[in-house]
């Protein structure tokens, strides 16, 4: 009293409007961060009020509330934090249910982490889209019973799905036999066309282990079964990927000219004897992020079916690691046919192609279920243009009449 310090109470609407201010602040500034940061904003804030309450009351003998505006505070926080979990939850619960079914665990909880669900309706982006069918299929069904077609197709679509997953592509569809897969959707892969051919030579070599398995366990299987082969066409290109369909039924799949091609590619696969095809557009983009560890095997440029414009085909022979010497002498030999046919030189064409023929990996009655081999193709190719030449202003695209 003799000093004159008395206490002093300011104004209510002061110390709320000050806590009405801060927690703004807070539910502003950090609402689209993580979790974690609004429940350290919290307690810094609260820690913040009650250092200055403090200072006040003992350098200016002010008295602010303290109980009723952080009570308050604590309150707005918690219930903004604890909507903010809801519907973090609710979102992941969305997304897990939309592409828990396409989309590896993995792929699926980079997605969530992201904090950008698909958009809705359909957006252009850049992807590789993978084809693969399974050659002469429909001879399955007379040799097999329903139950054990099912089966059959039970284990080499788990098996094919698992490994594009762990690639990390997203499964589009499956059409009786055929898988159709995107690689760059809906996350944003740069290295989609790489991971997309490799998934295409993780597919081939487990269809060898699994017609090793089931040539191993005798009658049980037809031989049509233990000479299985998929065919698989790859190409990379901008289309419309999102969720599409009717109101009421909708599925998250790829559209657009480039998908298209990559279904031609995958039945054309089958005029080069090959069972891996992709455009030059997946080659580039390939080596661009693999570099030259895949191994790719240029065929020509066809024109498919519905399109009027050349693509460059290739054969996706394998990874460099793994490839043998006989199969590098192959490619040498072929490479060098292809240089002589495309310049009308018939016959070093046909030498050259026929000494590739016998180091190829997949020859008839050799290999099975083999009927061709991309040699073979050009060597019959060679034999017609020998007894029939092309017109003078032949390019070299071959027009491809079947879809």
């Amino acid at each position: 009293m003799l000093a004159n310090d008395y206490a002093r109470r300011p104004s209510d609407w002061l110390a709320w409007g000050l806590v009405v201010l801060l927690g703004y602040g807070g539910i502003t500034g950090l609402a689209h961060r993580s979790v974690i940061i609004p429940c350290g904003g919290t307690v810094l804030g609260m820690v913040g009020y009650a250092a200055l309450a403090t200072g006040l009351w003992v350098y200016g003998s002010w008295w602010l509330p303290v109980v009723g505006p952080l009570l308050g505070y604590t309150g707005l926080q918690f219930m903004v934090i604890g909507r903010r979990i809801r519907e973090e939850r609710r979102v992941a619960q969305k997304i897990k249910g939309m592409f828990g079914a396409y989309a590896s665990p993995r792929l699926v909880e980079r997605l969530i982490k992201s904090g950008q669900p698909p958009q809705l309706g359909g957006h252009e982006a850049e992807i590789t889209a993978y084809f693969s069918d399974i050659q002469s299929f429909s001879g399955f069904p007379e040799v097999l019973p329903p139950a054990r077609l099912v089966e059959l197709m039970n284990e080499y679509l788990t098996a094919c799905t698992d490994l594009v997953q762990e690639e990390g592509g997203t499964l589009d569809k499956y059409i009786g036999d055929a898988v159709v897969v995107m690689f760059g959707a809906p996350l944003a892969l740069p290295d989609h066309a790489y991971r997309a051919c490799v998934a295409a030579l993780r597919v081939q070599h487990k269809l060898g282990e699994l017609r090793a398995k089931w040539q191993g366990e005798g009658a049980q299987w037809p031989p049509v079964v233990a000479a299985m082969r998929t065919r698989i066409g790859l190409n990379t290109g901008r289309c419309v990927v999102g969720n599409m369909g009717s109101r009421t039924r909708f599925n998250y799949t790829m559209m657009g000219d480039d998908v298209n091609l990559a279904a031609r590619l995958e039945s054309g696969a089958k005029s080069w004897g090959t069972y891996s095809l992709c455009s030059g557009a997946t080659k580039v983009a390939c080596e661009q992020h693999g570099g030259d560890r895949v191994v790719f095997r240029p065929l020509g440029c066809i024109v498919v079916k519905g399109r009027t414009s050349p693509v460059p085909i290739h054969e996706i022979m394998g990874l460099k690691e793994n490839l043998t010497a006989g199969t590098r002498e192959c490619l040498d030999l072929f490479g060098r046919g292809l240089a002589r046919f495309q310049t009308r030189n018939w016959a070093g064409a046909r030498g050259l192609f026929e000494r590739s023929a016998g180091l190829e990996s997949n020859i008839p009655g050799r290999t099975p279920g083999v009927t061709s081999n991309p040699s073979l193709v050009y060597l019959e190719i060679v034999a017609e243009y020998s007894r029939q030449p092309p017109a003078p202003d032949w390019d070299g695209i071959f027009l491809m009449k079947e879809k």
